[in-house]
């Protein structure tokens, strides 16, 4: 069985330790993501994207000694946004050193005239959101059998009819609904654990 995840405020100090792996690991697991997507959302081709992310975690290690986390002051995730975005202008404004590739110009055009759906600010926190449910999806189907994850799949993240996926599985409809239940219960105390900063 998985180990629910330490609180981010808990995090945040074992990343203090340089030695302490698993919180590293932790760490990158779920912002290196975030951070990597929100890159590629703003234009940045895989490699450039990868760069900015190595980056802004070297950026972190460097601070996180120094980081004293007083929720009051806001959310570890919009500190860490803003040394992305900081990140992002250093990038951009080197870019004029950097060689540019030669892309298809007609695709380029059509990517400009794309309007942004979202603020920068709300998409960040909505690719964080969809991170941690993946990942909280991924520990919780770890722990269970397969018959309760995929009653849960099917019904609750594929629209199945409970009694289809009852006759599927070979179980009543009884225990679908109560494997359903027990996984999204799981998964929202992973996600309510992590959610802190």
């Amino acid at each position: 069985m998985a180990e629910i995840p330490p609180t981010r405020a808990s995090l945040l100090v074992r990343l203090r330790d340089p030695g302490d792996e698993a919180a590293w690991r932790e760490f990158v697991e779920l912002y290196g993501p975030l951070v990597y997507g929100y890159a590629r959302k703003q234009g940045l081709q895989d490699a450039d994207a990868a760069d900015l992310s190595q980056e802004v975690l070297l950026a972190v290690a460097g601070a996180v000694g120094r980081l004293d986390y007083d929720p009051r002051r806001g959310s570890f995730r919009n500190w860490l946004f803003t040394v992305v975005r900081n990140k992002m202008s250093n990038w951009r404004a080197a870019g004029v050193n950097r060689l540019r590739g030669s892309g298809d110009s007609e695709t380029h055009k059509l990517l400009e005239q794309c309007p942004v759906q979202q603020s920068e600010a709300a998409a960040w926190e909505a690719d964080w959101e969809e991170r941690l449910f993946a990942w909280a999806c991924e520990q919780v189907r770890r722990e269970v059998a397969d018959h309760t994850w995929q009653a849960f799949s099917r019904t609750a993240l594929d629209g199945q009819s409970g009694k289809a996926v009852a006759a599927a599985l070979g179980l009543t409809v009884t225990a679908v609904y109560r494997a359903r239940s027990r996984v999204l219960a799981r998964i929202k105390g992973l996600v309510g654990c992590v959610q802190g900063p």
